[in-house]
């Protein structure tokens, strides 16, 4: 009992560190630019919030001739989409915390607090990503929701905290 205990912390652990380098290497090339933050909207988001909702579901189950394979079907394709757009996230999320990185390296002014909070939310951020997952699979068979509203508020918290370094007119390029 010990030794599967053991064997899941660690496999855990693995998947929280991969996640980690994943999300801290997905900057690539860095327009670092009021304009280029501007276009990082979490209204692109806003779709992947409502693509699980039950709404839909509910909807086909009171049609006429309705069968569960056609509710396994729409789920099946609505993870596939869902799957898109949360690698989207995280892609954008690893671009702005790789683009505040580059600021703090730059700045004349050390900002721990900064770094600490960066920190703080790229774990945060590597966890929920793991646990929406999670809960995607469980979905993708019937068990339960997936809610990615605190997914979406870290990037737009963290995207708002670069466009705060990033003067309007700044034409920088990381």
């Amino acid at each position: 009992m010990i030794g599967i205990a053991v064997a899941t912390c660690l496999a855990l652990l693995l998947a929280l560190r991969l996640l980690i380098r994943k999300v801290a290497v997905a900057g690539g090339r860095l327009p670092v630019t009021a304009e280029w933050i501007d276009e990082l909207s979490i209204e692109r988001y806003r779709p992947m919030m409502r693509l699980l909702d039950g709404e839909d579901l509910d909807f086909l189950r009171s049609q006429p001739g309705f069968t569960p394979r056609m509710a396994t079907k729409l789920r099946v394709q609505r993870c596939q989409i869902f799957r898109g757009y949360l690698r989207c996230l995280n892609a954008d999320f690893g671009r702005v915390c790789a683009a505040i990185k580059v600021l703090m390296l730059q700045s004349r002014n050390d900002r721990p607090d900064l770094a600490a909070a960066l920190v703080r939310y790229q774990v945060s951020f590597a966890c929920g990503i793991l646990m929406v997952q999670f809960h995607l699979f469980l979905y993708r068979w019937g068990f339960c929701a997936v809610d990615v509203s605190s997914l979406v508020k870290m990037f737009d918290v963290m995207r708002l905290e670069l466009r705060t370094l990033v003067p309007a007119a700044m034409p920088m390029s990381a």
